[in-house]
């Protein structure tokens, strides 16, 4: 007997899986609520900011976005799968304050560790993206460079060559320009836009100002998402501060509006 082949079905064109969705997400630390009701969805080849106060929750929602911790309620799906299965296919740049800078490795060993998978060897094509990417940034001409000899904006061209080594579908920023000088800024937004479109972007920021330059989207945080839309509709919010707080924000000064939005 004939074996009987499955008939594949037709892929939809035009239709494609959300880069990242949030479905009714909480999230506590020992009966603290850090995250309460979360509903983000981010398309696939989208640039979003997620703005907000210290202590909001910004960087336990990037954190539960890559797997390292998991939700108390509610899902999370990334490109289509549970997020610890997803994680191959995501490129994550943590807060500066994250990294021991005094390692004993160069710039060149440092990105390559970016492409590093269990129990498997480098191989030449992990160190030839690894010099792409250095050259993308402007940093391949420190590739024997320690740490500890780089200035605050050197390191981070590094650590963002260093998410991009594997050449990720989804890639995390948390507070990526925070501490550096404008001309750093402005060069590492340059690199972003290049980006765009290629890589679903998600940038962590406390700078309205400068993300809403560049993004699609914001969304704003402070423990619930009180807006998640156009720069145009959240900037639109400036005109009512209650209903989203975002004017204080751009001033600096985030705590006080965003306050006044927590449950009692």
């Amino acid at each position: 007997m004939a074996a009987i082949r499955k008939k594949r079905l037709p892929r939809k064109e035009g239709i494609k899986i959300p880069a990242v969705e949030i479905e009714d997400v909480s999230y506590a630390v020992r009966g603290k609520l850090i995250l309460d009701g979360i509903n983000l969805r981010i398309p696939s080849g989208e640039l979003t900011a997620i703005i907000g106060p210290n202590g909001g929750g910004k960087t336990t929602l990037l954190r539960l976005i890559t797997g390292q911790i998991k939700p108390s309620s509610g899902t999370v799906r990334v490109l289509g799968m549970k997020p610890e299965y997803a994680r191959h296919r995501v490129g994550y740049l943590p807060q500066r304050s994250h990294f021991e800078t005094d390692f004993p490795i160069n710039v060149f060993q440092t990105v390559l560790m970016g492409a590093y998978r269990k129990l498997e060897s480098y191989t030449d094509r992990d160190r030839e993206r690894t010099l792409k990417w250095l050259e993308r940034v402007g940093m391949l001409e420190y590739s024997d460079r320690k740490l500890d000899d780089l200035s605050g904006g050197e390191l981070q061209r590094v650590f963002l060559a260093r998410a991009l080594v594997r050449e990720p579908e989804l890639l995390l920023l948390d507070e990526p320009t925070s501490s550096v000088d404008p001309a750093f800024q402005a060069s590492f937004y340059n690199i972003i836009d290049e980006l765009r479109g290629d890589v679903t972007i998600i940038v962590v920021s406390h700078d309205i100002g400068t993300v809403a330059q560049h993004v699609d989207s914001i969304a704003c945080l402070n423990h619930r998402i009180f807006v998640h839309g156009t720069v145009e509709e959240a900037l639109g919010c400036l005109e009512d501060a209650y209903s989203c707080p975002v004017e204080l924000i751009a001033h600096g000064i985030p705590h006080r509006v965003l306050e006044r939005h927590r449950e009692p």
